[in-house]
């Protein structure tokens, strides 16, 4: 793999009255490609990830990239959607463009901005990340599908509500040290384990602290080919970059054994001739504390139906042996969908060039990262280390 990720830009997650998706957009592109020590004419190709579906009105937006300058017009330019995992996908197709020779530095720009709807039109767009002719009608949108989820893990396992407070806990306590965080607050453990009014169930055994926030934000990396990021400044490599879908249906997968995650995690370990034990850290999706429930079985940390004893044992903490989630993950950082896998990519390169600040894992070199669309659909997974 030839792809290197050699600058980069973030915005602070969160609601934003006074930035239209055209301003972070142009915000974070001139930023990234600033980082990268590069003009606007030394790219060659551009994708967005735009998820969209109805959060603004403004639909087509791949060119709205060229408003932060006029050196990139008659470039090709594309958006692209894979559900929550539209950030990631966008950062594939220009790993793709650069492995295939059609372009030496690719600009991939993240974006949502979903503050302008209800909460009741949110759930409505976000719900079309289901198999609406078979989920469509569940009582909680997707907070219900992943409720559900929730339930049939329970059923076969136990209840884990103490886990999945612990997760919440933990990625509060490390949003804290988040610049770019939209949620800076050490909730606590018993608040995130029991119901009240500030901490409601949403739907089945999921609270209000179980589910990722909504949010507007923009983040963008410039990728190079090897040549290019051998001359730059700074150089975050891809040992493996892997993409896997399953079928869309619940009905036709055991949810809860979260195979599509798995398989792309083993197929970017056999890619990248590593093994978790290789990983200094990971970034993973917990729109729901319940997905990195799961996760933790789907990556191998410990065996299905066994997540809890990756808390229990303290190594999924900042100073355990796989510490997930020190930005704080979804549930604190944030999750403007499209914006959300090219947030993972930043972070994980700062930890790896040692310029994460606050939220630094001691000597990282190695991170892996898992970037979700859907219920366990669209499923996509990283593996990062310095070029040099």
């Amino acid at each position: 793999m030839t792809a290197s990720i050699v600058g980069w830009s973030h915005l602070p997650f969160g609601k934003y009255d006074n930035l239209s998706v055209e301003e972070m957009i142009v915000e974070v592109a001139s930023s990234a490609i600033a980082d990268a020590g590069l003009e606007p004419k030394d790219i060659d190709q551009i994708f967005l990830g735009h998820y969209n579906g109805g959060f603004v009105n403004q639909d087509f937006t791949s060119s709205l990239v060229f408003e932060a300058h006029p050196d990139f017009r008659f470039k090709p330019a594309t958006r692209v959607e894979n559900a929550c995992a539209t950030g990631s996908a966008a950062i594939h197709q220009g790993i793709n463009a650069i492995d295939a020779k059609k372009a030496k530095r690719v600009l991939v720009v993240g974006v949502e901005k979903m503050s302008e709807r209800s909460g009741k039109e949110v759930g409505e767009i976000l719900i079309r990340a289901a198999y609406l002719k078979e989920e469509g009608d569940i009582k909680g949108g997707f907070a219900g599908v992943f409720g559900k989820i929730t339930e049939l893990y329970f059923q076969r396992y136990g209840d884990q509500t103490d886990a999945l407070a612990h997760i919440a806990a933990k990625n509060h306590k490390n949003g804290c040290s988040n610049p770019y965080a939209q949620m800076r607050k050490d909730l606590g453990y018993d608040f995130c384990r029991n119901e009240s009014e500030k901490n409601p169930f949403v739907a089945g055994p999921l609270k209000r602290t179980d589910c990722s926030l909504v949010s507007d934000g923009a983040a963008a990396i410039v990728l190079a080919d090897r040549d290019t990021a051998m001359a730059s400044e700074k150089a975050v490599t891809f040992r493996s970059a892997v993409q896997v879908n399953d079928f869309l249906p619940l009905s036709r997968r055991d949810i809860i054994d979260f195979e599509g995650p798995a398989v792309a995690w083993q197929k970017a370990f056999a890619e990248s001739g590593m093994t978790l034990d290789d990983l200094d850290l990971a970034e993973t999706h917990d729109c729901f504390t319940v997905a990195e429930l799961l996760q933790y079985e789907a990556m191998g940390l410990t065996k299905k139906g066994e997540g809890t004893s990756a808390l229990k044992e303290g190594w999924v903490y900042k100073d355990g042996k796989m510490p997930i989630n020190v930005s704080g993950g979804l549930k604190a950082k944030g999750h403007p969908i499209g914006a959300t896998g090219v947030s993972m990519h930043v972070l994980a390169s700062m930890q790896l060039t040692g310029t994460a600040g606050d939220m630094q894992v001691t000597d990282a070199k190695t991170a892996g990262i898992f970037n979700m669309g859907g219920a366990a659909v669209a499923n996509f997974v990283s593996i990062l280390e310095p070029l040099k």
